[in-house]
Order: C-alpha cells, then structure tokens, then sequence
C-alpha cells in the first residue's frame, strides 16, 4: 500500500478542487430550491445569506480530535472554511426564504417575485383660480 503525501492536497488544488459544496438547484412550486449535501455540519457553523439576488452559504468544518499517531494511506475528508455562491436566474423574494436540514442535506427554498403588473393611477387636474 501507498502512505498518504501532503503533496496529494496540493495536486487536487492545483486541478481546481475546492471546499465549496456541490449545490443542486431546480424549481418547484413557484419557488427556487437549492439542495446542498452538507453531512455531519453543525449549524450554528453554517451562514446562508441572500443579497443583490445571490445566494451565498458560508461555514466551516472542524475534525472531531486530532491524533498525530495516524499513518493515512489516503486522506480525502476535507475540513476547515468553505464558501459557495449562486447567483438565481429569477428575481427572488429572499425575505421570505427558509432553510432546512435533514439526512444530510441543507435545503433552501427561496419564492420567486411575482411580477408587478403596472399599476395606472389616474391624476384629477385641479383648476386655479
């Protein structure tokens, strides 16, 4: 067997591997749903944002214990800071956003902004004296 190189790391950055979760994202029910796989995340450790109509999902991840003494063949768990953004292809209401966490997989449904049909007001002209 082959013995874990720190080296394997930096080769997987160099080809483009980040931390970022994969984010699944579809429509359903007038709404815009993200399903990110975040296993094992605490959520006090995890920070959803919308703005300017991008979501933005910050968190980080820590290892349960640290032990030295371990002789990896192969390390591929990745733990610290991670950051994902998603810019929606819809204007959404991201006021009335919810987020929930089950098996393993933080969902976020976002309702998409009803248009606003122009509004005609009509103005009553005043004569002066």
């Amino acid at each position: 067997m082959i013995k874990w190189s720190p080296y394997w790391d930096m080769e997987e950055m160099a080809r483009g591997q980040s931390q970022a979760p994969a984010m699944d994202v579809y429509e359903k029910d007038n709404n815009i749903v993200v399903e990110i796989p975040v296993a094992g995340f605490d959520e006090k450790n995890v920070d959803l944002s919308i703005e300017d109509n991008i979501l933005t999902i910050k968190g980080t991840t820590e290892k349960k214990s640290e032990i030295d003494d371990k002789e990896y063949y192969r390390q591929e768990v990745q733990y610290g800071a991670f950051q994902n953004s998603f810019a929606f292809p819809v204007e959404v209401d991201g006021d009335k956003a919810s987020a929930s966490y089950k098996k393993g997989i933080l969902t976020i449904s976002v309702p998409k902004k009803q248009k606003q049909e122009p509004k005609k007001k009509s103005i009553k002209v005043q004569l002066e004296d």
